[in-house]
Parts: C-alpha cells; structure tokens; sequence
C-alpha cells in the first residue's frame, strides 16, 4: 500500500492553502463569487448522463459537467440524510458532530461554525431551500439564514405542483430578490428520494410520468449472488425490508426504477430552471455551482434498497464543482481524488476569501478544481451510528485498494474485507481468509487511527 500522510499533516496542509486562498481572494477579484450549493437526495453517483449512464436524461447536469470539474470519486462519510447533511452544514464527520436520527440537537458551538453562520458573518446574504433534516438548539442559528423555506413532502401538493418544481421556484424568488452582496444559495431537493408512506414510492412530477415508459431497465447486478453474500445479520436488515417494497418483482423493479429516473430528470429541469434565472439576473458569471447528493443508493443491487451500508452503491455520490472563472482548459475536467461531503463546507468558505476552521475533517476542493498538485487523502473513515435495530451500526474505511467494514455491535464483532481491484463490486469477502491476515490488521488498524479509537473486538 502507498504511504499516507497523517490526518496532522492533511490538515495543516488544506488550512494553509485555505488561508493562502483566502490572502489571495482580494487580488483575483473585487466582488466574491454567488454560492449554489445543491444537495439531491439518494441520488448515487452512475445516476446522471455525464457519468455514463445509458437512459437517463439530466443535461443541466452534464452541462455543469462540461462546464466544470466533476469528481468521479466522491463519497459520504455516513450514508444516511441526518449525519451526512450535518456533516455538509458543519464539515465534520459524524463522531465528531454526534448528530443523526434519534440524537439531541446540534450545540451553538456546531451552529457557530457552520458555513451558514461564517458567511452571513462575512457579509455573504444566505439562503436555504428544500429538506432540512437536521436540529440544532433553539436560538443557535438565529440571524445565520436570511431566506428559509423548508417545506416537505407529500410531493403533489392539493394544487397538483410537484414538490420539485416548488422548491425551484423559491430557489428563483431568492435569486431576483438579491441585492448588492454576494449570495450563497442552499437549495436541497427531497428527490429522488422515496415517499415511503406512499404505495408507489417514488413520485414523479405529473407530466414527467411518461417519461422513459419504453427505456429498457436492467436487472440489477448481483440481486441473488450478492445477497448470498452479506452476512446473516445483513440479510435480515432494514435494506431487505425496503427492497420488499420497491424491488422484489420484475414489474415492481420496473416501475420503480423509471419513477426513481423521472424524479432525477424532475430535478434536472428544476435546477435548469434556476440556472436560466441566475443568468437573466446577470449572476451566471459571478455564481459557483456545486452539485452533490447526500448519500448513494440501492436499486435493487445485493437484494437491497435504501443505503447505510459501506458498499460502494450506498457511500458514492455525484459531485460536479462549476466555477465560471475556470480556464478553457479545466472545463470538463474529471478528477479522481477521494473527495467527501465533508469537504463541501471548506470548499465554500475558500471560494468566498476564508479561513477554514482547523476544527474541521474535511479540506477545500478548489485546489483540486484548478489543477493544483497537491497532498491528498488516500482514504476516509466511514461510520454510521443511528441507533435502529433493523441498520447494524459500522465503521470502516474506504481505501485506494481495500474496504474494511466492522460492525462492531454485533455479538461476536463482525469484519469485512473487500479487495476493489481483485473484486470491484464487493462479492468475496476476505476477512476470514488466512491469505490476507496481514491486510486486515492493516486495515483494522488504520480505521483505529483515523476513528481515534480502539474496535470493540
């Protein structure tokens, strides 16, 4: 395995150039950019047209694409809405900002270093659209949001508008209502998430619901095989039940999938809709777009739904960084460093001339975006706690070549071991195989490092 850097020496590293960054903001230009970041939900990362997918239509998003970087590798360091938009808000991981379902709320020192506060702070005119899905403390993040709207499913309202749609026209409401300072933009989507009350799960706006109707939908890889394949506990789990819902008949899994690619495209033309409204305003030149989802996404995929778990379905995201300033030659970019949810909060705070906080996990994007060679993680701790008997609790760690996965409530503690190169889609576990005694310890021991913690054994 190559050498890493320490997480000591990544970090001075990315706040050195974040402060370097933010030395040099003034001299590249007098006004600071507009900031759009956009979060989908359960969106994983094949499930766009510039990342090669066959059916689906999302040219707003191979046009962000084309116009910028996109991040063939990027991840959530928990795969689950709470602890990773907490983790986009806060740029920590979950065991440092504690936060997921069925947990108290954030402290004010957590909302105090959000990005939301540390830009209104700098005089930036902040926005939020769309899922919430996190708490903080009454009063935490009072005067941190000057535009919020949050409403929730069902998607079809009474007056027949699609949740979607909505969300896009207060994301266009915010954009005229600017004034002289710069803006950042939050507009997070609920698709193409699932209504899981719903008996058709996904709801695609009305006069989308013919679209991809004759598209061939592919059966999903390793349905049997790789559910074979996970451990008794994992068969048993929440991610089983919810492919009962969605996947477990031909038809169903059709129907479904075509619903799931409708919300997506819903999304796309939304998000179109907002772009063009950007430039009518004369902001499409001075706004940097950054396009992600919170979290990835079974399709059926090892005889699953939903995601939690460290497979690469479940943990691997979108994420397109579309800065208007870039050179020719960076436009359409695609860069193969490890890049996280947690980075999307230093990423932010550099584009607008700041400091990132030493207390965050992750580190700004922009070097990466423009080029720059730089030190670079080589792999990431993944971990999600939410406290459900039907989701085994993990923590694991997501490497160049291997993924090491330990459920460490389970009676005895339960390891994987996956070799990416030998074994791309995760089928042969190796945790148990003499052969790679030496890998696992290796492995176990670096999840140790970077949690700052022993596993339970």
């Amino acid at each position: 395995m190559r050498p890493r850097p320490s997480p000591l020496v990544f970090r001075l590293v990315a706040v050195l150039a974040a402060l370097a960054a933010g030395l040099a903001a003034p001299a590249r230009a007098q006004r600071r950019p507009n900031l759009l970041l956009v979060v989908t939900d359960d969106q994983r990362f094949d499930q766009m047209g510039c990342a090669g997918h066959p059916v689906l239509e999302t040219p707003t998003m191979d046009r962000l694409a084309a116009q910028g970087v996109r991040f063939d590798r990027a991840f959530v360091s928990t795969a689950i809405c709470a602890a990773s938009r907490a983790s986009i808000l806060t740029g920590l991981r979950e065991g440092h900002h504690r936060y997921t379902f069925g947990t108290g709320p954030m402290p004010k020192a957590l909302a105090d270093q959000t990005y939301l506060r540390l830009l209104t702070e700098a005089g930036y005119r902040v926005g939020f659209v769309g899922k919430w899905g996190v708490r903080f403390e009454d009063g935490a993040l009072d005067g941190a949001i000057a535009y919020r709207k949050t409403p929730t499913p069902p998607y079809l309202g009474k007056d027949g508008r699609h949740l979607t749609d909505r969300l896009g026209e207060l994301a266009i409401e915010f954009v005229r209502q600017q004034d002289e300072r710069p803006f950042c933009l939050t507009l997070c989507f609920h698709a193409p998430h699932a209504q899981d009350e719903h008996p058709d799960q996904y709801i695609p706006p009305p006069d989308l619901a013919a679209r991809y109707a004759d598209a061939e939908v592919p059966v999903p890889p390793h349905a049997d095989d790789g559910f074979a394949a996970l451990p008794d506990f994992l068969q048993r789990s929440m991610g089983r039940e919810r492919w009962g819902w969605r996947f477990d008949t031909r038809d169903k899994q059709v129907r479904r999938t075509r619903d799931y690619w409708r919300m997506i495209t819903g999304v796309d033309r939304a998000l179109g809709r907002v772009l063009d409204a950007l430039a009518a305003s004369g902001h499409a030149d001075d706004t940097v777009v950054i396009f992600t989802s919170d979290n990835g996404y079974f399709l059926g995929e090892r005889g699953l739904a939903g995601k939690w778990l460290i497979y690469e379905e479940s943990i691997r995201v979108p994420l397109i960084v579309c800065d208007p300033r870039l050179p020719a030659e960076r436009r359409g970019a695609v860069q193969h460093e490890v890049a996280l949810n947690l980075d999307l909060a230093p990423t932010l705070l550099e584009l607008a001339g700041l400091a990132v906080p030493a207390s965050y996990d992750g580190a700004s994007l922009m070097p990466l975006v423009r080029g720059e060679q730089v030190p670079w993680r080589e792999d990431f701790l993944y971990e999600h706690r939410f406290d459900n008997p039907k989701i085994p609790k993990s923590v694991g760690v997501r490497g160049q070549r291997f993924v090491y996965a330990c459920y460490d409530e389970q009676e005895p503690p339960f390891e994987q071991l996956f070799d990416l190169q030998q074994d791309p889609d995760e089928l042969h576990d190796l945790a148990r195989d003499p052969a790679h005694t030496a890998t696992l310890a290796t492995m176990r021991a670096r999840c140790e490092e970077l949690r700052g913690a022993p596993l339970r054994r």
